[in-house]
């Protein structure tokens, strides 16, 4: 199969079809870019929606985060999921005002050198902001191209260099088709090439994908099982920091002690927070987000 007829079939694709996003938008910032890709790990387009409009509209620029305490980062996160994310964005904000002016840097490895940034939110920076060709390759990419090129049900459990090498052998040479093509893999590997149930009649390659040429079933059903969330320390260490997102200062540990009846649990779930940077020791029992 040629690369270049599945480039220019799956960006046709996605220009009648992509999801309308402000992050994709002819004026999104390439910090509003960085903001969403952070966002967007682990968790679904449906819930990021609202909290990216909400955390622009507060800091519109890595400056004016960089500005704030990186407790109202956490505060702001909400139920995200994964506050960490927001503590390392902080700390990523604070790093650009420093080192590159208030301006996210283009460069893969001044982006890589930022906390919290890894391969693929680098690469995807990159391209989706500065336009740039870069192989950039989540789950949704790692399998669409497993499907359409090597004609594999699946991807395997973690990008590897011969994915980045898969993915970039597709790009287009022109840069801005190429960071086109990027997304347009992407959503269609979220959208329509998923992991169970394919929409293969819906997709605008079927005919080139060697997935399908071979006669090949995708498996139907969930993809696995999902993770136990009741009553495990993340629940635990979620109730802690809504309490403390809630109030307009610090607690005292008599109250977070209210949110859940198992003292070892809950203490340990608190010492996770308090080590992981994300809520601080005020002064003697009374607890609070860093400021």
């Amino acid at each position: 199969m040629p690369a270049h007829n599945l480039a220019t079939t799956a960006v046709a694709w996605y220009d009648a079809n992509a999801r309308d996003l402000p992050w994709r938008s002819a004026d999104a910032t390439p910090w509003g870019v960085l903001v969403s890709e952070v966002m967007l790990q682990q968790t679904p387009v449906s819930r990021v929606l609202p909290a990216w409009l909400e955390w622009m509209a507060r800091w519109p620029t890595a400056a004016d985060l960089a500005a704030d305490a990186p407790g109202e980062a956490i505060r702001a996160w909400g139920r995200l999921g994964y506050p960490r994310r927001a503590l390392r964005l902080h700390e990523c904000a604070v790093a650009i005002v420093a080192s590159h002016g208030g301006e996210v840097p283009s460069d893969v490895d001044q982006l890589l050198a930022l906390p919290g940034i890894g391969a693929y939110t680098a690469r995807a920076v990159a391209a989706f902001a500065y336009r740039q060709r870069q192989p950039v390759v989540d789950t949704n990419v790692r399998r669409f191209v497993a499907r359409a090129v090597a004609g594999a049900p699946d991807a395997g459990p973690a990008t590897t260099a011969r994915d980045l090498t898969a993915v970039a052998e597709l790009l287009p040479e022109e840069p801005e088709l190429a960071a086109r093509a990027s997304v347009a893999f992407m959503e269609l590997g979220a959208l329509v090439c998923t992991a169970r149930n394919p929409r293969c009649v819906d997709c605008p390659i079927a005919t080139m994908c060697e997935f399908r040429l071979s006669g090949a079933v995708a498996p139907a059903g969930p993809t696995r099982r999902p993770q136990r969330y009741a009553g495990t320390d993340r629940q635990v260490r979620g109730l802690l920091l809504a309490v403390l997102r809630e109030s307009d200062g610090p607690v005292t540990r008599a109250r977070l002690d209210l949110v859940w009846p198992d003292a070892d649990q809950r203490g340990r779930a608190l010492a996770g927070l308090l080590a992981d940077g994300l809520v601080c020791e005020v002064k003697e029992d009374l607890i609070g987000l860093p400021g």
